[in-house]
């Protein structure tokens, strides 16, 4: 009984619901389609790294940082037996790193130098054009970001200089044979690709690596002596931590939505207690309990973020579809800022977050229903017939 009374409440209060309804949906959408970016950024950036980078994870040597060049210089060793057994399986592929320099129209600038085998095809990277025909010149393969920067092109050449494992500068020349399109800008911005087995006689390290990656379907080895396992959790964890810093403006802005809305529901609820007085008083003279006059209040509040739930999916339903399925144009390029974010976002909105959005609106709707509907079981009926109230 309640609950038909409570509907026929709220509809009988006209456009005052509505608005009410309103402005509780527009906080359901944009709660959700925000949320639906960074889960689309976060699946997007995963899947490129993965795509382009880490695969299904890798083994480091003991003394890399990635995130110290100096290390480099000691960050070299020939990987154990299992793990080679791994390489020559083709389930895993070395890479080589070291610091270097280049010398690209006369200007001088320091890169990474990484030896890759040409031919593997774990991660989606063109090693293959390594294997070009450079008549004893360095082949190098570039990303386009770092192509635009040192306004290099296919078939320039240009000087590079390294320091080998016994620490004598030495310098030859390179020649770009391709540049690669790729929206990992940790493949490209600062790093050049060459032959592993050029790179470890360049720096005379035979058969050594700095790290290896593994395929996806790779289990993990037991005997990897002190070489350090990492997983794709691990690998990414610098591009969660970029998502999750940008995450707080949003929060402030479903919580500046909550208010709007809560506070329409607030008010709502005080004026209804006020203009309704001597139907409550009515209900309780019938004999209905204050509990049930405060629960039929408290729901009809609540129904507000039902109905605000219908008009999100009618209203908003065919917008989520739309950019499911067409993606989001970004006005920049967030590349440029550190960012694997695609040029159009594809959204993700799973089940999921529809119910745990919805099961948290409904909760403060309740609990601000509830608050101004308290006011109720201090009134008497008789004076509420007469239209008092405290």
């Amino acid at each position: 009984m309640l609950f038909h009374l409570a509907i026929k409440n709220l509809i009988g209060a006209g456009i005052r619901t509505w608005l009410n309804v309103f402005v509780t949906a527009v906080s359901f959408f944009m709660i959700i389609f925000t949320s639906g970016m960074y889960d689309g950024m976060r699946s997007h950036a995963k899947q490129v790294t993965i795509d382009t980078e880490v695969a299904g994870g890798a083994y480091w040597h003991p003394k890399y940082d990635p995130l110290d060049p100096f290390s480099y210089e000691d960050a070299h060793g020939i990987p154990p037996k299992e793990i080679h057994e791994l390489i020559q399986s083709n389930d895993a592929f070395s890479v080589l790193v070291s610091q270097a320099s280049i010398y690209p129209n006369g200007r001088m600038m320091p890169v990474m130098m990484k030896g890759i085998e040409p031919n593997q095809s774990i991660i989606n990277l063109p090693t293959q054009s390594l294997l070009t025909h450079t008549d004893d010149l360095i082949p190098v393969l570039i990303g386009s970001g770092m192509a635009k920067y040192t306004q290099l092109k296919v078939g320039d050449t240009f000087a590079i200089r390294w320091l080998d494992a016994n620490r004598t500068y030495d310098a030859d020349e390179g020649v770009i044979v391709a540049i690669m399109e790729t929206e990992n800008f940790k493949v490209d911005m600062g790093t050049i690709w060459i032959p592993l087995d050029r790179a470890q006689t360049m720096l005379d390290m035979e058969k050594e690596a700095t790290y290896i990656t593994f395929s996806k379907k790779s289990a993990t080895i037991q005997n990897k002596e002190n070489w350090i396992y990492r997983d794709v959790n691990y690998l990414m964890r610098d591009m969660e931590a970029m998502i999750k810093a940008d995450e707080p403006g949003a929060q402030i802005m479903y919580m500046i939505l909550l208010a709007l809305a809560g506070m329409g529901i607030f008010n709502s609820q005080i004026l209804s207690i006020f203009r309704r007085r001597k139907e409550i008083g009515t209900l309780m003279a019938l004999g209905m309990t204050r509990s049930r006059v405060v629960t039929l209040f408290t729901l009809e509040g609540g129904m507000n973020a039902f109905f605000a739930l219908i008009m999100t999916l009618i209203l908003g339903g065919p917008v989520f579809i739309y950019f499911a399925l067409y993606g989001i144009p970004l006005p920049i390029d967030y590349s440029e800022m550190g960012l694997i974010v695609a040029k159009r976002l594809i959204p993700v909105y799973t089940m999921g977050l529809f119910v745990s959005t919805t099961l948290f609106i409904a909760f403060v709707v309740l609990v601000l229903s509830y608050l101004p509907s308290r006011r109720i079981a201090k009134m008497k009926p008789t004076d509420a017939l007469r239209g008092k109230i405290n």
